[in-house]
């Protein structure tokens, strides 16, 4: 080992610490039910329970390199030698659960780490007769950097940036350059100088003629996202290498072409989930602990907690390739895994060159130019700060409402965010109002009859009159029921110099009328029929079903349930979608469906004389599915704005739908410096300026940045001889 200065060694410490940190997050996986790994729990060492998010994370990670491994195995099961090289193997257990199988008749694995990684393993090995009965006798202690020796399991400590000192050893232990190789490095390489890593894939290329090679990487450091991941670790003094030369799945496969590789192809991981795992083990998985971090499913955490990608999963290509005998024969058929670009955060509404925090935007929609815009992008919408509200409690949340209860004053209400110092469902009211030109903002702090009450996410507020608003639904936690409605009520003289007159009052409903609204995610939007003013509540999640395709119309003056015929094909069910009133009737657009997948299709419940009729809105090109976006109509055009969606170039930004012809374009927002404004969630409409408010909440990577690690992976297979590379990704 070459002992480097002391800065060296500290660095060389952090990164030792993220290996046992990830084995601690797939034992919290696996004890979930997850994944099944019995031996996790042997090598994690300390136990820590993650959040549902991260288990998702680690469990469709686990069955990608998974199936890659096992595919290897199983296209080389007539060969009479091969050998796997899991390089940075840390705690893991493939060793173990692969011979538990009776996968490695006739394949020898090999383990780098750090030398005091690898020693620690080895003890931990040699103590339990569990693990040591699997290994078998090993002939004695292990030797200078052979902290374990078994007769096809080979525990190697050394440095991998060291790479002569690497190819010796591993000489030493007995790897073979001439039989079938398969090489893995889940984010191994990224910790590595760029020439270092560079060298050993070349290196691995041009020594291994009969190899592959799995990379589990992170991507994407560009946006809002990925500036987070990357202060976090450099917080960390883990500082992540390859991202600035290697930014994107693209840059990956001209480095490995560079270094030796000759093929690659790329999938993202959304597609590997969705066709490669079956319909019932995806619902297994959905429903194994409640789960509503859907926003959140853009980001993955690696080391320390629960952001992740969840629905950027990875499909497959299968390759072949002959031996050097010359025998043309399809020896490997490998199934492979494909790449993520995830774009990062959720809810940047409010973007600014110095503050992203507490900022109200205002967006012009008088006209969409066709001005120059990312890729996939029909131009670009300017933006400008119209207000600084830095200092003013209250408007970094999300999961929250904000509805305009008169003109030019806005109510926020619910959602998590910052209060009174502590992280936590907010409780307080937060009203914005111009006056004089100016905007002012306040926090209204109530004492709500029942405490639960008040601390909502996902509900929806409704303004009813210029003195009266209605809460209807919205939770505390996943696996709690849903909440009632709340009644709010404000003088007509309300704005933010004088807020603290908004009152609550707890709605009374009968049992039955009560529990059909117990829900979140969903829409309620104003509408009028024959003369009578009803809010048409759509559609959410419950805590007894994942995804709701019902509604309700609520008859306003006296809040009962009126039966109206509605006639047509009924919508899929959907919650996070986003609802709108047109001509009488209600747009529907987007949302997440059962599967957990976004929706790209638009639904109008057009008016007729005796009730409704569903009736669907063509859009060409076809919408890009999404979520947690809002929508407003403006001249004839829907417009949706931010939220979530899978697109590989862009953040969600306004997309513009003809209502008439079904024109269907993006655009992108840019703040008046010119850069993008990400993820635009919270939108309130004002019609008297035909101008849209963006209130400011936090983004959710810097959110989840509060808590946990977040990250955006790549993983990259390759194959040599003929060389074919794959790359792919969590």
């Amino acid at each position: 080992m070459l002992v480097g200065s002391g800065s060296a060694v500290s660095l060389s410490r952090q990164v030792q610490s993220t290996g046992g940190s990830s084995a601690v997050s797939k034992c919290s996986a696996a004890a979930r039910g997850y994944i099944q790994d019995r031996f996790l729990r042997l090598l994690a060492g300390r136990r820590r329970r993650r959040a549902p998010l991260i288990h998702r994370g680690y469990y469709i990670r686990a069955r990608a390199v998974d199936h890659c491994v096992q595919d290897f195995l199983l296209k080389t099961q007539s060969l009479p030698r091969t050998q796997i090289l899991s390089l940075g193997a840390g705690f893991d257990s493939l060793y173990f659960r692969l011979k538990d199988m009776g996968l490695l008749r006739h394949t020898v694995v090999y383990e780098v780490d750090f030398p005091n990684v690898a020693c620690q393993k080895a003890t931990l090995i040699k103590g339990m007769k569990e693990l040591s009965a699997l290994v078998g006798d090993t002939g004695g202690e292990g030797l200078g950097a052979i902290a374990f020796s078994g007769e096809d399991y080979k525990l190697l400590g050394v440095d991998l940036s060291e790479l002569s000192d690497l190819e010796r050893i591993l000489e030493e232990a007995g790897l073979n350059n001439e039989i079938p190789t398969l090489f893995i490095a889940e984010v191994v390489l990224t910790y590595m100088e760029n020439t270092r890593s560079d060298a050993l894939i070349q290196w691995a290329a041009e020594h291994f003629p009969q190899a592959c090679f799995v990379v589990y990487e992170q991507v994407h450091p560009e946006d809002a996202f990925g500036h987070v991941m990357q202060q976090h670790f450099s917080q960390l003094s883990t500082a992540l290498h390859s991202l600035a030369q290697y930014p994107d799945c693209e840059a990956q496969q001209r480095r490995f072409l560079g270094k030796g590789w000759t093929e690659c192809s790329v999938m993202d991981m959304n597609e590997f989930f969705t066709c490669c795992i079956p319909e019932d083990e995806q619902q297994r998985v959905q429903t194994l602990e409640p789960f509503d971090e859907y926003e959140v499913t853009l980001l993955y955490s690696e080391e320390q907690g629960p952001g992740f990608d969840i629905i950027r999963f990875v499909c497959l290509f299968v390759y072949y390739f002959g031996l050097d005998t010359g025998v043309a024969s399809e020896v490997f058929s490998l199934l492979c895994v494909g790449c993520i670009k995830g774009d990062g955060t959720f809810l940047d509404s409010v973007v600014t060159q110095c503050d992203r925090f507490e900022d109200v935007v205002k967006l012009k929609l008088n006209e969409f130019p066709h001005q120059a815009g990312p890729v996939g992008m029909a131009g670009s919408v300017p933006a400008a700060v119209c207000a600084r509200l830095s200092g003013i409690p209250g408007l970094r949340r999300y999961g929250h409402h904000s509805v305009l209860i008169k003109p030019n004053v806005i109510l926020t209400t619910g959602g998590f965010g910052e209060e009174d110092g502590q992280h936590c469902r907010m409780r307080n009211f937060h009203v914005l109002s111009k006056q004089a030109g100016c905007w002012e903002a306040a926090c209204v702090t109530q004492n709500i009859p029942d405490k639960r009450w008040g601390e909502r996410l996902y509900h929806t507020v409704s303004c009813v009159s210029d003195t009266l608003a209605l809460v209807v639904g919205g939770r505390t936690s996943p696996s709690s029921a849903g909440l009632g409605m709340l009644w709010l009520k404000f003088p007509k003289t309300c704005n933010a110099s004088g807020p603290d007159d908004v009152a609550v009052e707890l709605v009374s409903l009968p049992a039955a009328a009560e529990a059909a609204l117990l829900r979140w995610r969903h829409s309620t939007t104003e509408m009028t029929f024959k003369g009578e003013q009803y809010l048409f509540v759509y559609g959410g999640r419950s805590a007894l079903e994942p995804v709701l395709g019902d509604w309700y119309f609520l008859h306003t003056p006296e809040l009962s349930y009126t039966a109206i015929a509605v006639e047509g094909a009924l919508p899929e069910g959907r919650h996070s979608h986003s609802a709108c009133s047109w001509e009488g009737g209600v747009l529907i657009a987007g949302g997440l469906g059962a599967a957990e997948q976004p929706l790209g299709s638009v639904f109008l419940l057009r008016e007729l004389e005796h009730g409704f009729q569903w009736q669907t809105i063509e859009t060409h090109p076809p919408l890009v599915p999404r979520y947690s976006h809002t929508a407003h109509v403006h001249d004839g055009k829907l417009l949706l704005v931010g939220g979530v969606w899978f697109h590989a170039s862009s953040v969600p930004g306004v997309t513009v739908i003809d209502l008439v012809t079904g024109l269907c374009l993006d655009y992108v927002i840019n703040v008046v410096s010119g850069e993008p404004l990400h993820r635009p969630v919270l939108v309130t409409w004002s019609a008297t300026d035909s101008s849209m408010w963006f209130l400011n909440t936090f983004t959710m990577a810097e959110l989840v940045a509060i808590t946990m690690v977040v990250l955006q992976l790549i993983l990259v297979t390759v194959m040599l001889r003929d060389k074919c590379l794959w790359v792919g990704g969590l």
